[in-house]
C-alpha cells in the first residue's frame, strides 16, 4: 500500500503506560438519525510510538499501517501538540495546593484561639 494512500487521523493520547505504545481517542461526529442532532463519538485505537516522544494529552497525527501486534494497526508520525502536564500529574499538583490551603487554614485557626486576648484567665488564680 502506498503511503499517500493510508488513512491518517488525529487524535488524542489518552495512556502512554505501554512501552512503545500509546492509547489514542479519535473524537468523531455523528447526526443521530431520529432527533437530527449531532452527537460526539469517540474511538480507542492503539498506536506504535517507537520512540516514546508522546505523553498523556498530547494530540497527535497516526497513520494506519501493517499490523505490528495483536491491537496495534496505526503508527504515530506526529506530536502536533505537547502538554507537559500529564491527567496524573494535574490530580497530583491539585491535591498538593488543597493540602497547603487547609494547613494554611488550620495554622491560622490555632492562632486566633491562641492570642492573649481570647485566652480567660481562671477567677481561682485572683
Amino acid at each position: 500500500m502506498q503511503r499517500n494512500r493510508r488513512k491518517t487521523r488525529i487524535g488524542r493520547v489518552i495512556s502512554d503506560k505501554m512501552d512503545n505504545s500509546v492509547v489514542v481517542e479519535i473524537e468523531w461526529r455523528q447526526n443521530h438519525r431520529l432527533y437530527s442532532k449531532s452527537v460526539k463519538k469517540f474511538t480507542k485505537l492503539h498506536a506504535d510510538d517507537s520512540k516514546n516522544l508522546s505523553s498523556v494529552g498530547d494530540l497527535v497525527n497516526i497513520m494506519e499501517t501493517r499490523p505490528l501486534s495483536k491491537t496495534k494497526r496505526w503508527r504515530v508520525t506526529e506530536v502536533i501538540s505537547s502538554t507537559n502536564l500529564g491527567g496524573t500529574e494535574i490530580l497530583d499538583s491539585l491535591n498538593e495546593t488543597v493540602a497547603i490551603d487547609n494547613l494554611e487554614e488550620e495554622a491560622s485557626d490555632s492562632q486566633e484561639t491562641t492570642t492573649p486576648e481570647n485566652i480567660e484567665e481562671d477567677p481561682s488564680e485572683q
